[in-house]
């Protein structure tokens, strides 16, 4: 699920860590062991315009705008000032998130108990704080002078986001001028850190929610494949990063154009030169307050589509990465953990990567869409009985990136193409023709009967659907939250950014509420029940 598009009354118009561990504990009740959530990396707190849960300003921190700041101080919780309030209410009854309102809200809410924090806060708290400010170290330090420093880059000069844009002295996290910086804005990067032990916090209780209500994994982490060039990670360790390109994807049958994806990672020779440090540390972020962690476009631990800065990603190349060592790293950190791993690995995958995956006890991911027999030329491919999956890898619909289950049966993703332009010839005539071959895949496995149904029946199609990929040999099956719910537009649209809603969709009935919606209920009930069946 996106965490963001959950609803909880009183959450300021976007999901937070606390919905998180209420779903979760509802989810368990359903009988979910595991509850995957979108990535919660660390954003930029100065510039709420950036929202991508994919293109974050750290990999090695937590996106503080999910903390609940009502869950710290109890009675000495400040009240809400009045034009807040109503500020609050109305960002909650929006079905798109107005991220830039709506984190101002969330964040002059936490500083408001900050400061109350600052003057009030019992002995144990404030050991608390203190406490997870050393065992975070230094990497917090850097962050939390980031966050303060780009504030202040940016209140100066609104051109001045990407740190490269700094002067000089400013551009070397250990420099005198930043340490300076530190020491006369000291209260800034303790609310900064302040921030960060709040998100840690609420991810850890949801974590433990989860596990007490009986899953047996809980959360599952998405790590993204990179990071926004102009952030905390790739100014805290410009040695290790790769600079002046982008990674993306090559030209392939749903983007002709290929992808650039507008962020940055590692570099291969700077994290053979680091001990491979910042690939570790990051690991260990990902799987602290998780039972399993997603390794988003997993094909990158072994190579990466990079595009010079100023080319087309069609004029792009490959890298390659120490996959041996990468994979080992991992799964180190998966037994450390006690954890699961599993990979994205689709789009253009290398022969014999998935064989390696396999070894390294990482499991890949089956979607229901690409699990499709090789047709003869000229004819429209089958779907794979789920019963011949990969039994080692984790049975989906769908994923963020692809259409919803009903959003597919009603044709919306192909409207949102004609609309943008996007079209590919013959698209609507092999969608005519898959429809019936879908169905009839439930009806093979067992899920479905009946004649084949309309385009106004999808709620149908996705009971079907969540009851198929229960029945795959998938030793895992997540059910994408939207598919839950039957709902018809996909989270995010690739190639796009103005041009279709990304990341902003909320979702219906709030948690409170979720899982007494018969529907829901059913689509859950069916898939537990197909993953009991022999």
């Amino acid at each position: 699920m996106q965490l963001y598009s959950l609803r909880r009354t009183g959450d300021g118009g976007f999901g937070d860590y606390t919905a998180l561990a209420d779903f979760a504990v509802g989810a368990a009740g359903q009988g979910a062991d595991a509850i995957a959530l979108s990535p919660v990396h660390a954003q930029f707190t100065a510039v709420p315009t950036r929202f991508s849960p994919y293109a974050p300003s750290s990999r090695l921190r937590l996106d503080v705008r999910h903390a609940d700041a009502e869950t710290l101080l109890g009675e000495l919780t400040p009240a809400f000032a009045p034009e807040l309030a109503a500020e609050w209410t109305r960002l909650e009854q929006l079905n798109l998130i107005d991220w830039p309102a709506a984190t101002a809200a969330r964040l002059a809410r936490l500083r408001q108990v900050f400061e109350v924090f600052q003057a009030q806060a019992p002995a144990s708290l404030r050991d608390d704080f203190a406490a997870f400010r050393a065992e975070s170290g230094a990497a917090l330090e850097r962050h939390a002078r980031f966050e303060a420093l780009q504030a202040a880059q940016l209140a100066q000069d609104p051109q001045t986001f990407h740190w490269r844009d700094w002067g000089a002295a400013l551009r070397d996290p250990e420099s005198a001028a930043v340490a300076a910086f530190a020491a006369a804005h000291a209260e800034e990067v303790d609310w900064h850190a302040f921030l960060q032990w709040q998100a840690d916090r609420g991810l850890a209780a949801a974590q433990r929610a989860a596990r007490e209500a009986g899953a047996r994994i809980g959360l599952i982490a998405d790590l993204a494949i990179g990071v926004d060039g102009g952030g905390s990670d790739a100014w805290s360790r410009q040695d290790e990063f790769l600079q002046g390109v982008e990674i993306g994807a090559p030209p392939d049958i749903f983007n002709r154009r290929g992808q650039g994806w507008g962020i940055t990672t590692y570099s291969p020779h700077g994290l053979r030169a680091n001990g491979f440090a910042a690939f570790r540390e990051m690991l260990g972020t990902a799987f602290r307050n998780a039972g399993g962690v997603r390794l988003d476009h997993v094909l990158g631990l072994r190579r990466l589509w990079l595009v010079p800065e100023g080319a087309t990603p069609d004029q792009g190349c490959y890298i390659r990465y120490p996959l041996r060592d990468l994979l080992r790293l991992v799964a180190l950190e998966s037994a450390r953990h006690g954890a699961v791993a599993i990979g994205e690995d689709l789009g253009t995958v290398p022969e014999g990567f998935r064989p390696q995956l396999e070894r390294a006890g990482i499991a890949g991911m089956r979607v229901m869409w690409f699990e499709q027999t090789e047709p003869p030329k000229g004819e429209v491919a089958d779907f794979i009985p789920p019963q011949r999956w990969s039994p080692g890898a984790v049975a989906m619909t769908s994923t963020h990136d692809l259409p919803t289950v009903a959003g597919w049966w009603e044709g919306r993703d192909l409207a949102w193409r004609e609309e943008l332009g996007h079209t590919i010839p013959g698209m609507a005539e092999t969608r005519a023709a898959e429809r019936p071959l879908l169905w009839d895949a439930f009806c093979r496995s067992g899920v479905a009967e009946g004649p084949v149904p309309g385009p106004d029946q999808a709620a149908r199609v996705a009971d079907a659907a969540a009851a198929h990929i229960g029945r795959a040999r998938c030793e895992l099956a997540l059910l994408p939250l939207e598919d839950a719910v039957a709902a018809v537009e996909q989270p995010n649209l690739p190639g796009t950014v103005e041009e279709h809603p990304n990341w902003r969709r909320r979702l219906a009935p709030p948690v409170e509420r979720m899982f007494q919606d018969p529907a829901i209920e059913q689509r859950l009930r069916g898939l537990a029940r197909a993953r009991r069946a022999p």
